[in-house]
C-alpha cells in the first residue's frame, strides 16, 4: 500500500513552453494535502450541499466518530427554527475505512434566501448557504478536473469572488486515484465554497478507482461521498441524472458507464429529454467528462468520447440542447454550434473546461491547422461562468488564472435554441 501511495503522490507537470494566442502558460504549483483539523470526533467537516428538486437541499458531511445525522437551520444566525434527520453510511477501500458520512435533505426552502445551519448539533461550526433564484437571471460556475493543487486554490478563490449561484463540475474531482485520504483532503479544501452554494457533479475517469482482484467495485468513494439527486429524475444510477433550476434544465451524463442504445443511461436520456418543457426551462445545458469535440492532441480516439458521441449526439441535437460542457482535456476550448463534425446553427456549443487545477498539468499541444469549428482554444488553468440572463440570452466567459488574478480571455453571447424559429422541433 505504501508503494502505491508513493507512486500516486508523484506529480509530474508538463514542461511549460511557448503559449497559444500569445498566452504565457502558468508554471506548475505544489500539490496540497489538508489534514483533519483539531476537532472533536463528532464535529462535522467536508461539508457540501447539492440541490434536491426545486426547493430542497442535500447537506452532506463527515465526522470522525459517531454523531447524529441532523441538520438544524433557519434564516438567522444561531436561530434554527427547522431541523431534519437523515442517514449515516461509511465505506471501506482496501485498508482504508471512511469516517461517518452523513446525508440529510432539508426543505422546503425559499429561493434567493440565506440559510444558517449546523450539522450533528455541533455549535462550534455554523455554516450558511444561499439558495438559487427561482427565475432568471442565474449564474453558474463551471469547472472540470479540479484536483487539489495551489492552482486549485486560485481557481476556487476566483470562483468565490464571482457571486455564483450554482457550481457545475463535469468530472475529475479529488484526483485521489486510489489513495482515499486525498478524498478527505479534497473535501476540506472545497468546504468553504461547497458549504455555501450547491455543487452539482458528475464522474470522470479519476473517480473509477477500480483495482482488479483487490477492489472490483468502481466509483465506491464517489458514490458514497457525492450522492446526487438521480432518483428525482427517474435515473437508476448516481452516475447520470438531471435537474432543473431557474429556467434551465441541466443534464449530467456519465462518460464511464454504459451509454450504447441498449444501456439504461441511453434509455433514461431518451425519456428525460422527452419530458422537457421548453416553456418552463427554455435552456438545456449538458455535462459530460470526456469531450465529444476536441482539437487538442490529448485524449484523442477514446471510446468515452467517440462512441458516446456516436450513440448520443443525435439525441441532444434533436432535443436542441444549447451547450455541452466537458472536462478531461486539461485546457480550454470553445466550438461553434456543431453537429456530426460540421457547423450547424441548431446544434449545441461544445465547451471544454478541464483546467481547474489538476496535478497532471496542462494539455499544451493542439492539432494544426485548427479546425474551422473550433473558435477559441487555450491551455490555461481557470473556470467558466455561464450567466443566463433571460429565456433568450446568456453570456459565457472563461476566466483563466494568471499571476493570481482571474483574467477573462474569452467570452461569447449565446441565444437559446428554443427562441430560434429556424430550430423549432
Amino acid at each position: 500500500m505504501a508503494g502505491i501511495r508513493g507512486v500516486l503522490l508523484l506529480s509530474i507537470f508538463a514542461v511549460v513552453v511557448a503559449g497559444v494566442l500569445s498566452y504565457e502558460r502558468p508554471p506548475p504549483r505544489k500539490n496540497l494535502f489538508i489534514p483533519r483539523r483539531r476537532l472533536l470526533s463528532s464535529s462535522p467537516e467536508q461539508v457540501h450541499i447539492s440541490l434536491v428538486g426545486v426547493n430542497k437541499m442535500r447537506v452532506s458531511w463527515i465526522t470522525d466518530g459517531d454523531a447524529p445525522s441532523t441538520v438544524e437551520y433557519g434564516t438567522s444566525p444561531r436561530k434554527y427554527k427547522f431541523s431534519a434527520t437523515g442517514t449515516t453510511t461509511s465505506y471501506r477501500y482496501l485498508l482504508y475505512k471512511s469516517g461517518q458520512i452523513h446525508d440529510v435533505i432539508i426543505g422546503p426552502l425559499k429561493p434567493s434566501t440565506v440559510y444558517y445551519y449546523r450539522c450533528s448539533q455541533d455549535s462550534s461550526r455554523e455554516f450558511n448557504f444561499k439558495t438559487p433564484p427561482s427565475q432568471f437571471p442565474i449564474k453558474f460556475a463551471v469547472v472540470g478536473d479540479l484536483g487539489q493543487t495551489e492552482w486549485t486554490n486560485s481557481t476556487l478563490q476566483h470562483i468565490g469572488q464571482s457571486n455564483y449561484d450554482l457550481m457545475l463540475l463535469p468530472g475529475d474531482l479529488s484526483y485521489a486515484d486510489f489513495w482515499q485520504p486525498l478524498w478527505d483532503s479534497f473535501g476540506r479544501i472545497i468546504e468553504p465554497l461547497a458549504s455555501q452554494r450547491p455543487w452539482m457533479v458528475t464522474e470522470g475517469n479519476h473517480e473509477i478507482e477500480k483495482i482488479p482482484l483487490l477492489h472490483s467495485t468502481p466509483f465506491t468513494a464517489y458514490n458514497a461521498r457525492w450522492r446526487m439527486p438521480f432518483e428525482e429524475s427517474s435515473s437508476t444510477s448516481n452516475l447520470y441524472y438531471s435537474f432543473e433550476v431557474a429556467g434551465v434544465h441541466v443534464i449530467m451524463l456519465g462518460s464511464y458507464t454504459d451509454f450504447d442504445p441498449n444501456s439504461d443511461q441511453y434509455k433514461w436520456l431518451l425519456s428525460d429529454l422527452a419530458k422537457i418543457d421548453r416553456k418552463r426551462t427554455p435552456w438545456i445545458v449538458g455535462n459530460i467528462h470526456a469531450p465529444w469535440y476536441n482539437s487538442n492532441t490529448a485524449h484523442q480516439g477514446e471510446s468515452e468520447s467517440d462512441d458516446m458521441k456516436k450513440f448520443m449526439e443525435e439525441l441532444l441535437y434533436k432535443a436542441r440542447v444549447d451547450i455541452v460542457f466537458a472536462g478531461h482535456v486539461h485546457a480550454y476550448e470553445r466550438f461553434t454550434r456543431v453537429y456530426k463534425g460540421k457547423e450547424d446553427n441548431c446544434g449545441p456549443i461544445h465547451i471544454t473546461v478541464g483546467g481547474g487545477g489538476n496535478r497532471e498539468g496542462l494539455a499544451m499541444n493542439y492539432i494544426d491547422p485548427k479546425p474551422e469549428i473550433s473558435l477559441f482554444r487555450e491551455a490555461s488553468f481557470g473556470h467558466g461562468q455561464l450567466e443566463v440572463v433571460n429565456k433568450t440570452h446568456a453570456l459565457f466567459t472563461w476566466h483563466r488564472n494568471q499571476d493570481g488574478v482571474a483574467v477573462v480571455s474569452d467570452s461569447v453571447w449565446l441565444k437559446s435554441l428554443s427562441s430560434d424559429h429556424a430550430c423549432k422541433v
